[in-house]
């Protein structure tokens, strides 16, 4: 019985494929029918029936789609690497290397474990997007796989159910979107809402039928009112009315606190024309129908979405006041979508490679190739990709007239690494619409963006606090941890020269075989990630030194102290691994301490900090340091003042520091008793000596009743 039913299964996949396929071609997929069948045989499905059933369902959602011939195969054979003794080179020689790298492809997103569930996914995501970069067929093979598998997902344990549609939910819809493949997306929606929260969806469906029988007689007026109105113009366009799908209906309650009845009570039509130019006008046609709600048009046409999607869309006031979503569209841009890249699959007449959606996907699958060679792990990866699998775009301008299309609320940061990454890693400012704002400014729909840079810039590590694209992120990340790794290991070697010399050595005079050992020892590979490791405070230069030094028993006992060693001079111009307490504010001159801390280098504190206490519990991590005699830059330092609550004096105040050549950063006022003023000042001043300048000039005014340092 389950034999037959599988011929007849396989022989209506075949009847499907000659509607757009050679003979010959339908023949050699039976053979690969044939061939998993065999493979597959005695092996049946949680649900009792045999497992070829699953192939052929997954090559049929496939054939829908009026996918090449080689994609079928991989389809019909996409288990067999996992699930049988069947090898890949068995594969290639029956089949060939395109169909036995598919299937490979395919295999190999779900062969490897980890320990965690977040990296485990995130792994399978990574492989996925690879996989995508060197064939796109390898991911609409596993879409189908999943569709077939949501599709059959009921004989599983409620809480697997939910697992894996969570999952799907999380990984392969954004896919789909991103990749223009409307309808295997909404099916997907809805089979995952299904099982995530059954009894929301079963609510849900129960209503939407009850609600689909008083809504028959308004949709069919209006169907019939524009398809009147397109007649009498002369247009013969096909007009659909469309319901939305329970996922969406769902977001929409959830997401906007609407009610059923708000979300439904919206009629959607789709208006599918001949050409490009017939659907502006057809937008005229049901403008002067009805009309329109004012800020609710938008032209895909003109900028299609990301993924290739194009439409007009335009809300109308229908009758009795009910609002009508409609959008306009030619056949081709119905086709595309609802099937997206698919949509435009030819790779047997090579029209596919120059197709828009499948340009689009390449585009976005080279950037998705540069950022997993700049992600540090899995979990870096998809946090960074996940960010561009849920676009909603802005359209920008370029200095040249050219149209950039970028995520909503990206930044003038995030358009310079899309324009370039040396353009975003030496950018410095920039012009919005000709006027300088700042590099976190948010971009909107049609201003002209012209970024500016410097030769020497460098990403600032700020930056990530607004940037949103993932091509941004990643590439600031790369460059700082780049630029990390150099500074700890100047910074390693600087401070191992300083324990050293109480030996009388460097570290380059070491001998070499002590360095091997050594490194041996603490498992290292190269003397440079010894000293990354010391710089970043994994390690205490002065156990380096003694491990070093082994033989020298005389000096041993001064390590500790040091007292005849120099102390580690402080520049002032220190990067990332130098920083400044924020606690105390440190400037030239003050006495300092520095503390050691794991990954962030060395903290400097000044000596009568309030929190230096904590670090004299712990020695081994304090380190000697002074500042340099001749330092160069500006230091932040906070400064508290209490003045007469009277008008103008904050202005009085500021220009009293502008005055004495100083910046103020940041300032908070604190009203207190009515006539005093308490300021909170962050000034920005050279050394020491500048702020007492700057102090004693305050001093001299007689709004000014307290000055104290904070």
């Amino acid at each position: 019985m389950n034999q037959e039913a599988s011929v007849f299964l396989i022989s209506d996949l075949c009847d499907l494929l000659e509607e757009y396929l050679e003979q010959d071609q339908v023949r050699e997929i039976y053979r690969a029918y044939l061939f998993g069948a065999e493979a597959h045989e005695g092996q049946h499905r949680m649900s009792g029936e045999p497992y070829i059933y699953h192939p052929i369902e997954v090559a049929r959602i496939l054939a829908d789609m009026r996918m090449d011939p080689q994609t079928i195969i991989a389809a019909l054979l996409h288990d067999v690497i996992e699930d049988t003794p069947a090898v890949k080179e068995q594969l290639s020689s029956e089949f060939g290397e395109e169909v036995a790298e598919l299937v490979d492809g395919v295999s190999k997103l779900t062969q490897i474990q980890f320990e965690s569930k977040a990296e485990q996914q995130a792994e399978n995501l990574r492989k996925m997007m690879l996989a995508m970069t060197r064939d796109i067929r390898v991911i609409l093979v596993k879409l189908a796989d999943r569709l077939h598998n949501m599709r059959t997902l009921g004989v599983m344990k409620p809480e697997k159910k939910r697992r894996i549609a969570r999952e799907t939910l999380d990984i392969y819809v954004p896919i789909a979107a991103r990749l223009g493949m409307n309808t295997i997306r909404i099916e997907l929606e809805d089979l995952c809402f299904k099982s995530i929260y059954p009894m929301r969806y079963k609510v849900l469906d129960n209503a939407l039928k009850r609600a689909r029988g008083n809504r028959k007689e308004l949709v069919s007026k209006i169907e019939t009112s524009i398809k009147h109105r397109l007649h009498q113009e002369g247009f013969e366009g096909e007009v659909i009315g469309r319901e939305k799908h329970l996922f969406s209906i769902y977001q929409k309650i959830r997401n906007k606190v609407q009610t059923f009845s708000e979300v439904f009570d919206v009629y959607a039509f789709r208006i599918i024309v001949d050409n490009v130019d017939a659907c502006y006008r057809v937008l005229g046609i049901v403008h002067n129908l009805y009309k329109p709600v004012p800020g609710k048009f938008k032209d895909y046409i003109a900028i299609p979405k990301a993924n290739g999607y194009q439409s007009l869309h335009t809300v109308l006031f229908g009758p009795y006041g009910v609002p009508i979503e409609v959008q306009i569209r030619t056949r081709e841009m119905h086709t595309v979508a609802e099937g997206g890249i698919a949509a435009h699959w030819r790779y047997k007449t090579g029209e596919a490679a120059g197709s828009t959606d499948h340009v689009r996907a390449r585009e976005w699958l080279r950037n998705v190739l540069e950022m997993q060679k700049s992600a540090g792990d899995s979990l870096e990866f998809i946090e960074n990709i996940k960010i561009d699998l849920f676009p909603d775009e802005v359209y920008v301008f370029t200095p040249q007239g050219s149209i950039m299309e970028m995520p909503r609320g990206a930044t003038a940061v995030d358009f310079a690494y899309a324009v370039h990454t040396d353009i975003g890693n030496s950018c410095v400012a920039v012009k919005i619409d000709r006027r300088l704002a700042p590099l976190r400014t948010p971009l909107f729909n049609g201003q002209h963006v012209e970024i500016i840079t410097a030769p020497n810039a460098k990403p600032n590590p700020a930056w990530l606090n607004f940037v949103i694209t993932a091509k941004a992120r990643s590439n600031i990340r790369h460059f700082l941890k780049n630029m990390q790794q150099d500074e700890a290991e100047q910074l390693g070697l600087r401070l191992l020269d300083k324990a050293l010399s109480v030996y009388g050595v460097s570290f380059d005079e070491v001998q070499e075989r002590r360095v091997s050992r050594l490194l041996n020892q603490y498992g290292f590979e190269t003397p440079e990630q010894l000293l990354v490791d010391i710089g970043l405070g994994g390690r205490m230069a002065q156990l380096v030194a003694r491990a070093l030094m082994p033989d020298e028993e005389g000096k041993l006992e001064s390590v500790a102290g040091e007292p005849h060693s120099q102390a580690l001079v402080i520049k002032g111009t220190e990067g990332m691994l130098v920083n400044y307490a924020k606690c105390c504010h440190p400037i030239p001159g003050d006495p300092i301490m520095g503390f050691l801390s794991a990954g962030r280098g060395i903290v400097i504190h000044t000596s009568n900090c309030s929190n230096v206490a904590d670090f004299r519990k712990h020695p081994e991590k304090w380190i000697d340091v002074q500042w340099e005699d001749e330092i160069e830059g500006e230091f932040p330092v906070g400064l508290r003042v209490d003045v007469s609550n009277q008008r103008g004096v904050l202005a009085m105040i500021a220009a009293a520091v502008a005055d004495m050549g100083a910046n103020i950063e940041n300032v908070v006022m604190d009203e207190r008793e009515g006539k005093f003023v308490t300021m909170a000042f962050t000034l920005t001043v050279r050394n020491r000596t500048h702020l007492a300048q700057i102090m004693r000039h305050l001093r001299s005014s007689k709004q000014v009743h307290k000055l104290i340092r904070s």
